[in-house]
């Protein structure tokens, strides 16, 4: 057997051959081969020659009893079964997307947001989909779909990033709060640049963090606070708040249940404040595809459903 073809022969005519000779070898036999595929014990003998011809070597040892592999023939078996298990990924990557919505979908997100606004509505969502698993990753971070092998983000910002698909969930807006105790003590501020003499509660990461924005209509104003009790994270200063300890900015989201039910009450309602950081819309990020898999998609539309009321 001398007839061989070089590395630039046809060898995707000769793929089909390949995964012939996979099933003759797991079959034990040409006319068990042919059997599974709907063939006849002759047509597979001649795709099995001519693959042996194309390769200028002979696979198979044929005996009266049985089929043995040459020693090329495991070489050439091994790959032979690597490209039928690849050709098996591809297909079922149509699966991915046809099917109902199925499998693992990593989700990151701001850790206050995902906490009091993302968390408490996941488990009507795992429900309603019994195949699809959710891992929230929580981080105040900007996660990179791409680095951090993430299928969605959930970011806040006023400007997405370009190069992503985006749709927005709702706005985040910020409130000053305070109980009704502590400012009876202490008096109601009526203008934010009373606030300066205040306790307040605020993030603390950058000096700009104290430096508070207002904006009431035409008028603008900033102040400067300061207090005992300085947290980064919005649940510990809701807390320092209802404790009496002073003024805190929170995320509605977080003041809200306290706003309800009298426990808090607003200050300076009529002058919108800006808070430093964690402002703008809640996004939901994702690289952009053409098809989206069924269970990113659900979860999408789930989101958007659900932080929209």
């Amino acid at each position: 057997m001398t007839t061989r073809r070089g590395a630039s022969g046809d060898y995707l005519g000769l793929l089909d051959d390949m995964a012939v000779f996979v099933r003759v070898v797991d079959a034990g036999s040409f006319s068990a081969a042919a059997r599974q595929l709907g063939a006849t014990p002759s047509a597979i003998s001649r795709q099995i020659a001519r693959l042996e011809t194309a390769l200028g070597t002979r696979l198979l040892e044929r005996t009266t009893r049985k089929l043995r592999l040459s020693e090329p023939g495991r070489a050439v078996l091994t790959r032979a079964q690597d490209m039928v298990a690849a050709a098996r990924s591809v297909m079922a990557v149509s699966n991915e997307f046809m099917d109902a919505p199925h499998g693992l979908v990593r989700i990151s997100m701001p850790v206050a947001l995902g906490r009091q606004v993302v968390h408490p509505v996941m488990a009507d969502f795992l429900a309603r989909y019994p195949d699809v698993d959710v891992q929230l990753i929580l981080s105040d971070r900007d996660v990179d779909p791409y680095d951090d092998d993430v299928d969605l983000m959930l970011r806040i910002t006023d400007t997405p990033p370009p190069g992503l698909a985006a749709r927005p969930l709702l706005r985040i807006e910020h409130v000053l709060a305070a109980t009704p105790a502590y400012l009876a003590a202490h008096g109601t501020p009526q203008h934010p640049r009373e606030l300066a003499g205040h306790s307040c509660l605020y993030l603390g990461e950058t000096p700009d963090d104290a430096r508070w924005q207002f904006r009431r209509d035409k008028d603008v104003a900033s102040v400067t606070v300061r207090g005992r009790y300085v947290a980064n994270h919005s649940m510990i200063r809701l807390d320092g708040a209802l404790a009496g300890v002073g003024i805190a900015c929170l995320p509605r989201f977080t003041a809200r249940a306290a706003l309800d039910d009298g426990r808090l009450v607003q200050v300076l309602p009529d002058w919108a404040f800006r808070a430093p950081a964690y402002h703008g819309s809640a996004w939901l990020l994702y690289p952009p595809k053409r098809h989206l898999a069924p269970k990113v998609r659900v979860l999408i539309d789930y989101l958007a459903t659900r932080l929209a009321q």
